[in-house]
Order: structure tokens, then sequence, then C-alpha cells
């Protein structure tokens, strides 16, 4: 069978790699044809477009590239007509890919499936329309999506966390402390793990408070998690004559070693906790409490962490814009380093959390359900 599939982004193009490994396992004869990246790739199949060059995030800059995005979406919709395949599979990507949705829809009467909803129970509700119009099949990988959709009268299928799938499948499962610390000639020292996120803006804002706060722990090492894409150089700039190490590439391998960490929203606080970390959630953001007050009234969610959003309940403590404080974070520090009840608490939570996660196979999941109701709908016509 065909299949055209749209990822814009780096998360988009991993899910999605493992989505197409999945499929080639139930359908040798597959043929793949998409939007997406380096992973998806070396999958097999043809690459249109690189998510590199239409990851325009916001208003503004999608407004400065607002030629090259209308090209894009061009682009796409000829190339879908094109190719006509037996389904479209969108990976999250909602500005885009809801437009492209209803193309496939409407004008070309191709099954729409979704591969990880957009987080429209976030922000954005009133998408649920353009879901419930163009999206045949929805997949999820977060259990409270479940009864979200379903208030909204749209059946979804929960698949599994594929998080749970690579922390499962992560190399150097069994390393030991001392192995680690040696191989990246690090102090003998318990471990701080500090995870400021994925861009320059982000760890310009998150690491400085970060280090402060760890460094206040003498008898641990603070350690950083060097991002993808990130210089070693620009790292250099917040860590000089601090005594703060950083590793690159090797994020979970330090997590699992690591008494503690502190940790930026988004998917890493869902790896911090499945690998059994205690953490601190932070974030920081520009305008103090008129932010953090205007983001309470847009956001439709009480945390902001997907650990507390799986659990329903507050598991590890959320310190966002003005609360992210080099204070706060100590004292939240201090607990789950030095308090028992609190370090249990926590981790019973992550237990909680893993039990609604399920067992690994998301990807192969998916990749089952969407040939069996592409078959079904062929079956029907």
């Amino acid at each position: 069978m065909k299949y055209y599939l749209i990822a814009g982004e780096a998360s988009g193009d991993l899910h999605a790699s493992k989505l197409m490994n999945a499929l080639k396992k139930y359908d040798p004869d597959a043929q793949f044809r998409f939007f997406g990246g380096d992973l998806m790739q070396a999958e097999g199949g043809t690459l249109v477009k690189h998510y590199s060059e239409m990851a325009y995030m916001g208003f503004i800059p999608v407004l400065l590239n607002i030629d090259k995005v209308l090209h894009n979406i061009r682009l796409c919709r000829s190339d879908i007509e094109a190719f006509h395949p037996d389904v479209l599979i969108l990976i999250d990507y909602p500005g885009f890919n809801l437009k492209m949705a209803k193309f496939a829809k409407t004008k070309l009467n191709i099954p729409v499936h979704y591969y990880i909803s957009p987080k429209i129970w976030a922000w954005k509700e009133y998408r649920i329309k353009d879901i419930k119009q163009y999206v045949d099949k929805m997949y999820s990988i977060l259990p409270f999506e479940v009864p979200f959709y379903q208030k909204h009268q749209y059946q979804i299928d929960y698949v599994g966390n594929p998080t749970v799938d690579e922390m499962a499948a992560r190399p150097f499962a069994n390393e030991t402390f001392s192995s680690f610390i040696s191989e990246n000639q690090l102090k003998d020292k318990p471990i701080i793990a500090l995870l400021a996120g994925s861009r320059q803006a982000e760890i310009t804002e998150n690491l400085p408070v970060m280090i402060d706060a760890a460094s206040s722990f003498s008898d641990y090492q603070p350690v950083i998690a060097g991002a993808p894409g990130i210089s070693p150089d620009f790292y250099r700039t917040f860590i000089t004559d601090k005594q703060v190490s950083i590793v690159f590439g090797k994020t979970y391998r330090l997590l699992q070693q690591a008494s503690a960490a502190l940790v930026t929203s988004g998917t890493a606080t869902l790896e911090t906790a499945i690998l059994r970390v205690p953490q601190v959630v932070c974030y920081k953001m520009r305008g103090g409490k008129i932010t953090y007050n205007l983001f309470k009234h847009i956001l439709k969610v009480k945390f902001v962490s997907l650990v507390n959003l799986i659990a329903d309940r507050e598991v590890v403590k959320e310190l966002l814009v003005h609360l992210f404080t080099t204070e706060n974070v100590k004292k939240e520090l201090n607990k789950i380093l030095n308090n028992q009840i609190e370090r249990q608490r926590i981790l019973q939570g992550y237990e909680d959390m893993a039990l609604r996660l399920g067992n690994p196979g998301a990807p192969d999941k998916a990749a089952k359900k969407i040939i069996a109701a592409i078959k079904n709908n062929q079956a029907r016509v």
C-alpha cells in the first residue's frame, strides 16, 4: 500500500520513522512518500521536503516566511494528489497538517489518519471541529486524551506512548555509575542532572538559575545534558568558573545515574519519570506574574508537565515563570535529595503514571490499526 506522511519537526520525524518501520513489518510492499527528516528517510521512500525548511513556529516567524509557507502548502497538496496514497498519515504539527487533512478528505477522498494528537486539550480547543470533519482515525499517545475527545463525541485509540519504547530499547541500560563517571571525566559524587531545554533561548532563560540552585549542594555535582545542535561554546558562557560539567548525546545515560534532576517542561519530564529520577520541573519566561496569569487563563489544563497530566495529580513540583527562582528550586531540591518520604511519594507517583502509560509497542499498535482500517475501507469500496 501507499502511505503519505507529514512530520514538521524533529520529534515528529522520530515518531514517524518508528511508525514507518512498524508499517513495513506488517506491509512488506509499503511505499512511502513524505514531508519529514533524516530518520524517516533512513526508513526508505521519497523525502519531498525536509522539516528544517518548514518549521516556522509563532505568528511573527510565519509572517516573515509567508511565501515559503504558502509554497510548502501548494507543494504538499500537489504532491499528495499526484501520489494519491491509500492513506494520509499526519504527525502532530496541526497548523500545517489540518490544512492537508481538509484537502485530502474533501478534494481527493483519501482516508486521513493522525498519529500523535495535536495538544488541543491545552489550548486551541476549537480545532476539534476540523479533526471531527477531516480526520478518520486518531491514534493517541497520551491516555488522558481519550476522555477529552470522548467529551467532544469523537472516539480515538490510545496505542501507548513511544517514549516507553525508546526507554525500553535504550543502550547502556545496565551501565554502572563508576563506568559512566569514568568515561565522562566526572567526579565520584552523586549527580544532579540539568536539562535546560533544546533551544538557545530556552537554555539562556533556564540554565543560570538551575546552575545556581544545584551548585548550592556541595555533596553533589551538577551535570548538564547538552542539547543536540547546541555547541559546547554556547554552554561555556554559562559554566565559566563554575563547578559544572556537561555531557553530549548521553541524556538517558546521565539521567539513570542521577540522584535528582531539574528539567524544563516537555517530553524530558516524561523520560525522567520513566527512569525513576525525582525531579523539579522548571520553566522561565519573561513577563513575570503577568505572563503566568495570562497562560493560566489561556491553558485549559491544571498542569504543564506530562508527568502530572498523566497521573492527574501533582507528582512533581512545577516552578514556572516568576516561581522559578534560585531559592524556590533550592527548597524543592532539598526535599527530593534529603527527605526520603518526599522521594518515595514521587517514585510512587511515577509507578502510577507508568501503569497508565502501559507497555511498549505504540508504533506497532498504530501500524496494525492503520493497515486494518485501510483494508476494511477498501473492502467496503
